[in-house]
């Protein structure tokens, strides 16, 4: 019988550097066929819903898209918010912060609870997109196989990239721009220790696609689409200029949104995302009637394949741009499962066609070099949201098998990437995790010992700490036979924080009695680890709690494993970026 210790003990006969290329190549297949999964589900539910309804009377699609789009979205409330509320969202700056502040780990439910809602969301109608979802899943889904194969949580960083270097590589069929996002965008360092494990496992994830789909690109072009003339470098910085300001006025209005529904909301959280589904059904179903176009919702995937092929309409390709901003502010501002690299797309691509069909009324255009300058307008729409300008030319010259595009996409880049840093400090996954409290100086580890002991307590806290708000006998038995810990802290309205020993409770329990507690050593957030060392040494227990303010509310504790596991971790970056300089 095959059992988890059997598997454990076979890979432990392997020497490490084997067992690494093996448990690489089993995180690559898993992402990558997750992804597919995941993108023919999305496919498969738009299909059955959209596809059958574009088809019937204006009644029944009216009707069946506004049951639809309104029912996804409330089952997508439902699971984030019975399950994980982690879970919401793109999901790469998620796994970005697992990756630095958690080492890599993600836990099961928000693996299942991301692939079961991006499929209903997305699939469902919501203007979103399907990379950040294959991105998060396809990490924690690795990681958690790590897990399963003997890796302990505080060493799950080489899974967690390579799991979304494939599920990326494999939601787009584009291996070298997945490599790059994820040493761009997550890891922060192209020469990072990672780049092997993120090499092998996007060729796995590309070579899973291939495999299941087929080689074909993400998008097919026009035959022979290239720049016919100098027009088309003289046009691309407008349309880059056009794209760009599309992308960065969805990132501060969605932030903007995001952020007042954070402060509170008389709606309740699993009724939130069917607000943005709402805005998006009514501006989907108004543009559907007019023009027959189903762009706005889902993917839109689509209407920008036929853009790029047969040609598109470009005053529709202008109203598709206003409409899909508004409808993937809606859905991801209200808390909607779903990334952004598909709007983004979409948006840019449709802004090259409304300016080529504009000024084509001006100057003589051909239809390939309005196709060129959507493909202009999709890179730096999204190298101006996300902030990587390499990933952003790589993705789209993958995406598209047209090498003959890669100059004037880099002039689009240069472009994007200047009106960036002019309207905007961070890229979108920045100013998300800014907005959710995590300043990233403080989850990305530093590079010396002086600048570790500056770094806040709350950096290495456990916010999920077990605390008893009861000193019923049932409550500290339940306790005890739930968590193994041995200290637990004891938060009673209006008295003293203290902690409670699980020997003492054992023997309260046993004679009847009241437990007695110790008191409960405490720091503030803002405090630094190098004061926080000193406290726990002092401490008995071994552990501090810790408040947001001079005799606030508990927010969260540290132990001494907390304390020695982060050490270990930031010393081991250290003698890795030695190695590097050195080679």
């Amino acid at each position: 019988m095959v059992t988890l210790n059997s598997i454990r003990s076979y890979f432990g006969r392997f020497p490490q550097r084997t067992r690494a290329i093996m448990a690489t190549c089993i995180f690559g297949l898993a992402a990558g066929g997750a992804a597919v999964a995941f993108q023919q589900s999305i496919n498969a539910v738009f299909n059955a819903t959209f596809g059958t309804l574009a088809q019937k009377s204006t009644a029944i699609f009216l009707c069946g898209s506004f049951a639809v789009t309104i029912g996804s979205s409330l089952i997508v409330g439902f699971l984030l918010s019975s399950f994980c509320r982690e879970a919401a969202g793109s999901g790469i700056p998620q796994l970005k912060l697992a990756f630095w502040k958690d080492f890599g780990y993600v836990p099961w439910r928000v693996v299942w609870v991301k692939f079961v809602a991006g499929i209903v969301s997305i699939g469902g109608g919501s203007s979103l997109g399907r990379e950040g979802p294959s991105v998060h899943f396809a990490g924690g889904l690795a990681s958690d196989i790590g897990g399963l194969m003997g890796e302990a949580k505080q060493n799950r960083r080489r899974a967690a990239a390579a799991g979304a270097a494939a599920g990326l590589a494999a939601a787009f069929n584009t291996p070298i721009a997945a490599v790059t996002f994820v040493l761009e965008e997550i890891i922060e360092d192209l020469n990072s220790r990672f780049l092997g494990s993120v090499l092998l496992a996007s060729v796995i994830g590309a070579l899973v696609v291939h495999g299941l789909v087929g080689k074909q690109p993400a998008f097919a072009l026009a035959s022979g689409v290239e720049p016919s003339s100098w027009w088309v470098y003289v046009l691309a910085p407008v349309v880059a200029a056009v794209a760009s300001v599309a992308g960065l006025a969805f990132q501060k209005y969605a932030l903007d949104l995001r952020a007042e529904r954070k402060k509170g909301s008389r709606v309740p959280p699993w009724m939130q995302p069917a607000i943005g589904a709402l805005v998006t059904w009514v501006i989907g179903s108004a543009v559907f009637l007019r023009w027959g176009s189903l762009g706005v919702f889902g993917l839109g995937y689509g209407d920008l394949s036929s853009a790029l092929s047969t040609g598109f309409a470009w005053k529709l390709a202008g109203v598709l741009v206003v409409a899909k901003l508004i409808a993937t502010i809606a859905c991801y501002g209200t808390g909607g499962c779903g990334g952004i690299f598909s709007p983004m797309l979409f948006l840019g691509g449709m802004s090259g066609i409304f300016v080529g069909g504009l000024c084509g009324k001006i100057i003589h255009l051909s239809p390939a070099d309005q196709i060129v300058l959507a493909v202009v307008g999709m890179s730096a729409c999204l190298g101006a949201v996300v902030r990587a300008p390499v990933t952003s030319i790589l993705i789209v010259f993958e995406m598209t098998h047209q090498f003959s595009l890669v100059p004037v996409l880099m002039l689009g880049t240069l472009v994007s990437q200047a009106i960036r840093h002019r309207l905007a400090k961070h890229n979108f996954y920045e100013a998300l995790l800014i907005q959710d409290g995590h300043v990233l100086e403080h989850v990305i580890p530093p590079r010396d010992l002086q600048s570790w002991h500056q770094l806040p307590v709350s950096t290495i806290a456990n916010f999920h700490a077990v605390m008893l708000n009861s000193l019923a006998a049932d409550e500290i038995q339940n306790t005890l036979r739930s968590h193994p810990y041995g200290y637990f802290p004891v938060v009673l309205s209006g008295q003293p924080l203290q902690i409670l020993s699980r020997r003492e409770a054992e023997a309260a329990l046993a004679e009847k009695r009241a437990p007695n507690l110790e008191p409960a050593p405490t720091c503030l957030a803002s405090q630094t680890i190098g004061e926080l060392q000193l406290l726990l040494v002092e401490s008995r227990q071994g552990l501090v709690l810790m408040l947001d303010g001079p005799g606030g509310k508990v927010l969260g504790l540290v132990t001494l494993h907390d304390l020695l596991r982060a050490q270990v971790a930031m010393g081991k970056e250290a003698a890795d970026r030695e190695m590097a300089v050195a080679v």
